[in-house]
């Protein structure tokens, strides 16, 4: 009897490890309400959501309003959704503003190896700080962190002050979850293709 306990156990652990990945899974596959919504209410929501999200990243570095302000372009995904079980993606829409005005929407995708089990939601901000950083970005077709560009994550410390090697570089970025700015992520093999919004 006692021997059958270990058996029993792996067995509810693989149940619960199955219906975990079903779950995260499910949530990728599945059509929302947004999967519907008209380009407009798309253009709203990622408007709004871009908004909010550069809020949240000035309180958390007022430093990070003045590099908003110098880029020559700002990308912001308000909200890139990442389901993962071994094997995991994520997927989020945003906008490009250029001197303050929306310069078309964009979506970004990437692929991640892992062990945990789950769904969670960040926000991505790009700055291109150069004229050419920007530019060839834009006239990508289709364009790859790592392989068209490196995008130098901001390290912010408990002062809220970036460090100003990162803030020299031609593109930087920025990653947000609800506890505020992440720290040692990286962006790499992240795809950005224009959108039809």
């Amino acid at each position: 009897m006692l021997n059958s306990f270990p058996v029993l156990r792996r067995g509810a652990i693989a149940a619960m490890t199955v219906a975990a990945a079903s779950l995260a899974f499910s949530g990728c596959t599945m059509t929302s309400p947004k999967a519907s919504a008209s380009a407009t209410e798309q253009r709203q929501e990622i408007d709004s959501g871009t908004d909010a999200t550069l809020g949240k990243l000035y309180e958390t570095s007022p430093q990070a309003k003045a590099l908003v302000q110098r880029a020559k372009g700002v990308l912001v995904f308000p909200s890139v959704l990442s389901a993962s079980f071994v094997v995991g993606a994520q997927h989020g829409k945003g906008v490009l503003r250029v001197g303050g005005a929306n310069a078309g929407y964009y979506s970004t995708t990437a692929g991640s190896i892992g062990f945990q089990a789950g769904a969670q939601s960040k926000a991505v901000v790009l700055l291109f700080m150069t004229d050419q950083a920007l530019e060839q970005f834009r006239n990508s077709n289709g364009w790859t962190v790592g392989a068209d560009a490196s995008v130098a994550v901001a390290n912010v410390g408990a002062n809220g002050r970036i460090d100003t090697n990162t803030a020299r570089q031609p593109i930087v970025g920025f990653v947000m979850n609800n506890g505020g700015l992440m720290a040692g992520v990286s962006l790499e093999g992240a795809k950005i293709a224009k959108l039809d919004l």
